[in-house]
């Protein structure tokens, strides 16, 4: 699997490390895929979760030996966006 774009969030911490993947997926067309680059720790763990929460698709989260140490590489599948409910609206 080849991803369209590729981003190195690795010198963010949440909540900014997500905001740069959501920014990424965005200008991404449904079914493509993004390699994102995180640092170790909330990061890591934070990312695939959100994401997953808004409808992309976790495809696969590991450390790269060639990253070294405290890098993780992982890879989403981009979603079609879950409807909100609109104003008054009870999910």
């Amino acid at each position: 699997m080849v991803p369209a774009a590729s981003l190195d969030a690795r010198a963010f911490a949440c909540p900014l490390s997500w905001v740069k993947t959501r920014i990424a997926l965005e200008r991404l067309a449904a079914g493509d895929l993004l390699e994102v680059w995180l640092g170790d720790g909330e990061p890591a763990r934070s990312v695939p979760v959100t994401a997953a929460e808004e409808g992309h698709r976790v495809v696969s989260l590991e450390p790269p030996p060639a990253a070294g140490a405290g890098a993780w590489r992982l890879l989403l599948q981009k979603g079609t966006p879950l409807a909100s409910p609109g104003p008054g609206l009870a999910p």
